[in-house]
């Protein structure tokens, strides 16, 4: 019999407690990088496992790693933790109990799964040759977190890491499904500034000041005709500015103008193209109008970019456990961000997605991550389980 063939069914038994634990750390999220309840939380979940576990000290992560005792890979699953800072607009029972703060993308999902698939991991013991490290992140959402718990060693605490995994789910596909695909993923994502310092004045005497709104204005404009005419259509960059600031009043004509926005790529060469441009258009078009435009990058996650061969194996494991039907290969990356991404620099794996679509609703029609009302079928947490496990496990025996 197929080691795989009976993970999904074992991962069922385990769903009630999986959703429990979810249920609680949606009821309580926690942002950023101190996750103190969800942390106890996972720790509880783990108790009784017999795992060697460590925590973190910049961060509230745990590190926790199944040693056969026998000669084989180490492989690394990660569910983050973190929430985001947004209220929640759900009827449901378990909503966010703390004000601004909701599970919005699914994490305490992911967390929840990785703890199942741990205890299934533990029932399948015997069959596990290496290690497995079950690494659970905090400060997803832009915090860092993956390179935090990096540079306190998550990738060398069983030794070198063979294989690293990890899932997201998505209300935009349906229940149980798992989509992926080899090479980039997903995209980087920086936050810039554009600065413009003119010189303020009186509304009525414009020609007595530098007036940065026009200027600022211009600027906007331009970003969104040298992405069209500068980057590859093939090797895109989306750039929105969602945030514009100046002035005070109708009658006076302020100093400065701040644009405020974000750039997103599939590659590092465009990544940095966009960069250079950006300085140089800012640059340009101040220089033109006599005032100061300056560009700033608050640069974030890299681009995620799967192992073509492993997210190949992934995909053949997945369609093991669940039929030809439920796995999908993407055709195309999406445009936002991971710091699962500095994981991948360092090891190959790959990040795959799953289906949680509520019931009676059409993927493209329910809530995506980050909405206020967005919601996920918890039956789909138990294909989670399964795969988290199948890959560890099918890892063990191909190796």
């Amino acid at each position: 019999m197929d080691t795989l063939s009976t993970l999904l069914n074992e991962a069922e038994d385990l769903l009630p407690d999986a959703v429990n634990l979810r249920r609680e750390i949606h009821a309580h999220p926690e942002l950023g990088l101190e996750l103190p309840r969800t942390q106890k939380l996972v720790l509880a979940a783990l108790d009784g496992l017999h795992l060697d576990i460590t925590t973190g000290a910049s961060l509230s992560s745990v590190i926790a790693v199944l040693d056969s005792g026998r000669p084989g890979p180490t492989v690394l699953l990660r569910g983050d933790m973190d929430a985001l800072p947004m209220p929640e607009g759900t009827d449901l029972e378990f909503a966010s109990k703390e004000g601004g703060v909701m599970h919005a993308c699914g994490h305490d999902a992911h967390v929840a799964m990785l703890a199942g698939a741990a205890k299934l991991l533990r029932a399948h013991d015997a069959e596990l040759n290496g290690r497995v490290v079950f690494m659970f992140q905090p400060g997803e959402e832009g915090d860092h977190g993956a390179r935090f718990m990096i540079d306190e060693g998550v990738l060398d605490v069983a030794g070198r890491v063979d294989v690293a995994f990890a899932i997201h789910q998505t209300p935009s596909l349906p229940c149980g499904v798992i989509a992926t695909k080899g090479g980039t993923l997903l995209a980087s994502a920086d936050e810039i500034f554009i600065d413009v310092e003119g010189r303020g004045g009186h509304a009525s005497m414009p020609f007595q000041t530098l007036d940065p709104i026009p200027v600022a204005c211009e600027i906007v404009l331009a970003i969104q005709s040298m992405v069209t005419r500068k980057i590859d259509v093939f090797d895109p960059a989306v750039v929105t500015i969602a945030h514009v600031t100046a002035g005070t009043t109708s009658n006076v004509i302020p100093e400065s103008a701040c644009i405020h926005g974000t750039v997103r790529a599939v590659s590092a060469r465009t990544r940095q193209l966009v960069h250079d441009e950006l300085a140089r258009l800012a640059h340009g078009i101040g220089e033109a109008h006599g005032v100061t435009a300056t560009l700033r990058i608050n640069s974030g996650f890299p681009v995620t970019v799967n192992d073509p061969s492993v997210a190949d194996w992934a995909r053949g494991v997945a369609t093991r456990l669940l039929g030809v039907a439920k796995v999908l290969e993407m055709t195309s990356p999406v445009m936002g961000a991971e710091d699962f991404s500095y994981v991948l620099e360092n090891v190959p794996g790959t990040m795959v997605f799953l289906g949680t679509c509520p019931e009676g609703v059409e993927p493209a029609e329910a809530a995506p991550n980050h909405s206020n009302r967005m919601m996920l079928n918890e039956s789909a947490m138990a294909t989670g389980i399964a795969l988290y496990a199948g890959i560890a496990l099918a890892r063990s025996i191909s190796s």
